[in-house]
């Protein structure tokens, strides 16, 4: 892989873990058709949901002979983790499981996911090259403040890094101030948690009077497990000085590190030699073409503990056609900003969170702290945004908070068009997260 020692139009060099990124495309579709075919088989023969399924079909791991037949197998989705819990979908002995992982049982039984040392080993690799793109290099001192346990975030990232070389500090969620203390102490150069938790971190550190550009040695944030905005990653880049960068993942699939975003931030590079996607079209569920818009599905090509057959994510996005300035040859998909679970219908129009976040953060001296309320009074539905404004702000005269109301509103109206009443509030009064970040409360559920 000398070929590709630097990056294409990039001075940085490559660090070698990321060789696979530039598999040649003929090379990288007869790997992962081989993949294919073998976790079909694996599949077939030990989940008995899945061989029920294909044989209602008429579908045999035989059949699968090329990467478009992909589209002959079922589609999978949370229900059904949630159906056949807990080993229900286990694919391989339980000698062979080195680590549970579990996603939130608030709506219900948690999904659990068994890995295999196989599928740590995967999941390892998928995320150091996810921080190799990214920049990051053993000189690097990492704090995870992801949360460790269950969750997959922490000791995804935890292991990445350690597996790249840098200083892992294992911080989890929480204790903000220590956080704070040891960010500036040890000389943090990079940073992983939720972009919400990231923001409460800048919070409390700007109340300290933390300067966070002279007095932090912070290089990098990387930020997922919820959506967010350009808006957000501009603010966040703005106050800090750090370079934001997006890590996809899902623990149904494996955790962070299915897809990350290059220097170049022209969508997400999938590393699709362990995780092949689609798009369909989340109606008809017929597979869609490069370039238009629908729901993301996954296929993991060699886990074994818990493969997954066309995952359903809910998440929306496109894959992007062409190559990217980068070199790299993984395909990429969109910033994925809007999932379809997250999707709010107001008086017949769909709003996603994402799409005020982008409305209320065009407008100066408003933070980046919100909450939406949605509410019916008698048979109109009503939308209610709180968001808090600057301290100065807040202070000014009626007249002038009433004009920022008047543009903040208009703002919100021209991207859904819907009216919405704006609170402004004070800073430091709408609740924060050391996790994901709960956007809106809707009250018709409770009617």
């Amino acid at each position: 892989m000398a070929l590709y020692e630097f990056a294409t139009d990039l001075d940085t060099p490559v660090h070698p873990v990321s060789a696979p990124d530039y598999m040649p495309v003929e090379q990288l579709r007869a790997l992962q058709l081989h993949r294919l075919q073998a976790t079909v088989k694996r599949v077939y023969e030990n989940v008995p949901l899945t061989r029920r399924r294909m044989d209602e079909r008429g579908v045999k791991p035989e059949h699968i002979k090329t990467l478009k037949d992909i589209a002959l197998l079922p589609f999978m989705k949370k229900v059904d983790l949630r159906d056949e819990y807990p080993l229900g979908l286990l694919a391989s002995p339980m000698n062979e499981i080195v680590r549970f992982h579990c996603s939130s049982g608030t709506t219900g039984k948690p999904i659990v996911l068994a890995n295999t040392e196989n599928d740590i080993h995967v999941w390892q690799q998928a995320t150091m090259r996810a921080l190799a793109m990214f920049g990051l290099r053993s000189s690097d001192i990492l704090q995870v403040s992801y949360g460790y346990g269950l969750f997959t975030g922490g000791l995804g990232l935890h292991y990445g890094g350690e597996g790249l070389g840098c200083a892992v500090l294992p911080t989890s969620g929480g204790n903000t101030d220590r956080q704070l203390m040891l960010m500036k102490d040890l000389g943090v150069t990079a940073i992983a948690c939720t972009p919400s938790y990231f923001l409460h971190l800048i919070d409390e550190g700007l109340k300290k009077g933390i300067d966070f550009k002279k007095e932090m040695k912070l290089k990098h944030g990387i930020f997922g497990a919820e959506p967010w905005t350009g808006e957000m990653r501009e603010m966040m880049e703005n106050v800090t000085g750090l370079c934001a960068h997006d890590i996809y993942g899902l623990t149904e699939i494996s955790g962070p590190g299915v897809a990350g975003d290059c220097p170049y931030r022209c969508g997400l590079h999938v590393f699709e030699d362990h995780f092949y996607p689609e798009v369909i079209d989340p109606d008809t569920l017929e597979p869609l073409p490069d370039g238009e818009a629908g729901e993301l599905v996954f296929t993991t090509l060699d886990r074994t503990g818990m493969p997954m057959l066309r995952y359903r994510t809910r998440d929306l996005t496109r894959i992007i056609p062409g190559t990217c300035k980068c070199g790299r040859t993984m395909r990429r998909i969109e910033r994925v900003s809007a999932r379809s679970d997250d999707m709010l219908i107001i008086r017949g129009v769909n709003v996603f969170p994402s799409q005020i976040e982008a409305g209320l953060l065009s407008i100066e001296s408003v933070l980046p702290h919100y909450h939406i309320v949605v509410d019916r009074q008698g048979d109109l539905d009503t939308l209610e945004v709180k968001v808090e404004v600057t301290q100065e702000t807040f202070s000014d005269d009626i007249k002038s908070l009433e004009a920022l109301r008047k543009r903040i509103s208009q703002a919100i109206q021209r991207i859904i068009n819907i009216n919405a009443k704006i609170t402004l509030v004070e800073p430091h009064t709408l609740p924060r997260s050391q996790g994901k970040i709960q956007r809106v409360t809707d009250l018709r559920k409770k009617q």
